[in-house]
């Protein structure tokens, strides 16, 4: 007795199914990821900012493994001069925003003042908005003590953040050594080398794009707040310190500081001035975008603006600022894992199809004897 075998799908269909099983399964995962970093993001943030300033401290901590120091000693000396580094820049930026941000502050305000008075709807004058603001503090006035013991709380976080940061970056420099061994350990043998090159290739992703976006900003600081100091525009050095700050944020941040660099030259320099400040800006981002990051950012980071600006979106709606400023490191080492999954599988279908093509030239028929 014979029995057909008939499909209830066709082979389409039943492709189309399994390809969504695996996209449903994908997400599940990411989701499900992304949600125990949000639960355990006290832990999870110190060890993501231990690991950009680990990739943008590598160069220095193997400078120093050259000189023939000791791997502790090298990861300490790194350590004190990063802190020296940014304790000291954050020092001149406190200073040149305290000593500039009243100056940038007015000119902020009389350049709302402009704007409303001469596009403001009625009844949205900033006296009507004075008084609303005035209102809204005397009704919630009560709360001031509990809002200032929050701040003082999220500052303590931080700080503890920091600390714990840093002491990471510490051991992250000094057992690097120890994490190829580590992590052939986590992965089955048979898949050791792979787990090895998809890490190699993510770490440097990452650490291509905090030495090439760190290399960016410091030019285009220097650049804008270059062209303010000759405008003799308010606060050209707060401006520019902005400037570096924000260009940790792709696309986004270089729209912020020129924005706030535009209206604060509106408002003390006038309308002249504003224009130069804004063509300044605009040409110092098409140097950036045509020049300094197809020449200094690593192949491996060469992402398409679109999907930046989603993973900055979606950074920010999952973790606020900081989603935005881990968002692109994090969507790089991403593209550079699934870059080498796919330099990988193109290999191995390259060296399949030339042993099947050997197999078969050598397989042919024997002529028969005339």
């Amino acid at each position: 007795m014979q029995t057909t075998s008939q499909t209830l799908l066709p082979e389409p269909a039943r492709r189309f199914a399994a390809w969504c099983v695996v996209l449903l399964l994908a997400a599940g995962v990411a989701a499900v990821g992304i949600w125990l970093c949000i639960v355990f993001q006290t832990a999870v943030t110190p060890v993501l900012l231990a690991i950009l300033g680990t990739a943008l401290l590598g160069p220095l901590f193997r400078w120093l493994l050259r000189m023939k120091m000791r791997r502790g000693l090298a990861a300490a000396l790194t350590v004190v001069a990063v802190v020296a580094v940014v304790g000291g820049a954050t020092y001149i930026v406190a200073v040149a925003l305290i000593e500039t941000g009243d100056q940038i502050i007015a000119s902020l305000r009389e350049a709302a003042a402009d704007i409303a008075k001469h596009f403001g709807a009625a009844g949205t004058s900033l006296d009507d908005l004075a008084k609303n603001a005035e209102g809204l503090l005397k009704r919630f006035g009560g709360t001031a003590a509990s809002g200032v013991i929050s701040g003082l709380s999220v500052v303590g976080e931080m700080l503890a953040t920091g600390v714990l940061a840093l002491l990471l970056i510490f051991f992250f420099l000094k057992d690097s050594d120890r994490a190829v061994g580590a992590l052939r350990s986590f992965a089955p043998q048979a898949t050791g080398d792979v787990v090895e090159a998809m890490a190699r290739r993510a770490y440097e992703a990452v650490e291509g794009f905090m030495r090439g976006t760190t290399f960016v900003a410091f030019v285009d600081a220097v650049l804008i707040g270059t062209g303010l100091v000759v405008l003799d525009v308010p606060g050209a050095i707060g401006l520019a310190a902005l400037v570096f700050i924000t260009a940790y944020i792709p696309y986004l941040g270089a729209f912020l500081s020129g924005a706030v660099a535009v209206l604060v030259a509106l408002a003390d320099r006038g309308f002249a001035i504003a224009l130069w400040v804004l063509g300044i800006v605009l040409a110092v981002q098409m140097l950036e975008g045509n020049v300094l990051q197809p020449l200094v950012q690593s192949k491996t980071v060469q992402m398409h603006p679109a999907a930046v600006m989603l993973a900055i979106t979606a950074g920010a709606s999952v973790a606020g600022v900081l989603g935005m400023l881990l968002a692109v490191p994090v969507t790089a080492a991403a593209t550079g894992i699934l870059s080498e999954l796919r330099a990988r599988l193109k290999a191995r279908a390259e060296a399949e199809a030339a042993a099947a093509g050997d197999g078969a030239g050598g397989t042919g028929a024997v002529p028969e004897a005339g």
